[in-house]
């Protein structure tokens, strides 16, 4: 999976690129490289391959974030099904709207934990404070009572430190993750065919079948081992 810089004028199926669009560009011999192999869900429902996943949104991030995305996937076979751009287009922004969904499941279960961590830190903090006046003021004049009390302050705060590093830290990150993700989700997809070694390489490739389930012709499919035998 490469850079692909090709030229414009190859033949292409899919969604029209906006002008001035920032393009993502991924080179792949076969379509079925872009997703995870061992995935049993529809087409539709299929998650990308993790090396493909990890290099569309690495190339994401080094745009800028106002930028408007679009992904063109060069193919090194000629056009299969008809269909098979918009069954492509379908799938990935399936994925992407499956990843801003889950991020923002983390998000909610981040902020749901800074809450409790901020209850308890807040009771800690309270408890440790009268703890330690009461101890100051049991040994009035005592450094030993001074001591205690700084201690226990010192507890108390150190409690504080889990929901401030959620509130402050942790959540902007995962925030901006299901927001790349909502972009990606909603980016044009195109194919840009290659001259083919093998033409006929689409009917071993995904996708198969069409979104409706129609097979292709019986002669295009690839030989069983009983029919071979």
């Amino acid at each position: 999976m490469t850079n692909a810089s090709g030229t414009n004028d190859r033949p292409s199926a899919g969604d029209t690129i906006p002008p001035k669009c920032s393009v993502i560009e991924v080179h792949v011999g076969e379509l079925k490289q872009l997703f995870n192999a061992i995935d049993p869900s529809p087409f539709r429902d299929k998650d990308l391959d993790p090396k493909a996943e990890e290099f569309i949104v690495s190339w994401a991030k080094d745009l800028p974030r106002d930028a408007t995305l679009a992904l063109v996937v060069d193919l090194d076979r000629e056009a299969g099904l008809p269909d098979e751009a918009a069954v492509l287009r379908d799938a990935i922004h399936e994925f992407f709207r499956h990843r801003a969904e889950t991020y923002r499941q983390r998000l909610r279960e981040l902020f749901r934990l800074g809450r409790t961590s901020l209850a308890i830190g807040l009771v800690a903090l309270a408890s440790a404070t009268a703890l330690g006046d009461s101890l100051a003021n049991l040994m009035k004049g005592s450094r030993i009572g001074e001591i205690l009390r700084e201690s226990l302050t010192i507890g108390g705060w150190v409690s504080m430190w889990r929901p401030l590093e959620v509130f402050l830290y942790d959540w902007w990150p995962i925030r901006n993750e299901a927001r790349l993700s909502d972009r990606l989700a909603a980016m044009p997809v195109r194919i840009r065919y290659t001259n083919a070694i093998a033409p006929d390489g689409w009917r071993v490739d995904w996708p198969a079948v069409s979104p409706r389930g129609e097979r292709a012709s019986s002669e295009a499919q690839p030989r069983t081992l009983n029919q071979a035998s």
